[in-house]
């Protein structure tokens, strides 16, 4: 990513995955977009009985991140979360 590079992420569940018969939850992912290249970057998949928070580590580990801003809701607002953009050079907002 370059200097400019702005990279948001969010976590989208998934309409109609419910699966009520084998009591199924819906499915729950976690992708990043890459504003610049107007590419969806890496969906992860929440881990059943999980949430975001264990899910964006996973996904932010597989991107180059560096020099680039990365935006996430308040749910990926964690210290650790925010060591790990640090760490791999990324900024946040």
């Amino acid at each position: 990513m370059n200097s400019t590079s702005l990279i948001a992420i969010d976590g989208k569940c998934l309409r109609r995955s419910v699966d009520k018969a084998s009591k199924k939850a819906a499915i729950h992912m976690v992708s990043a977009w890459a504003q610049h290249n107007r590419l969806a970057l890496g969906p992860v998949k929440v881990d059943d009985k999980s949430n975001e928070i264990t899910a964006i580590p996973k996904l932010l580990s597989r991107l180059d991140i560096a020099s680039a801003v990365v935006t996430i809701d308040a749910m990926g607002c964690q210290k650790k979360i925010a060591q790990q953009i640090i760490q791999q050079e990324g900024g946040n907002l």
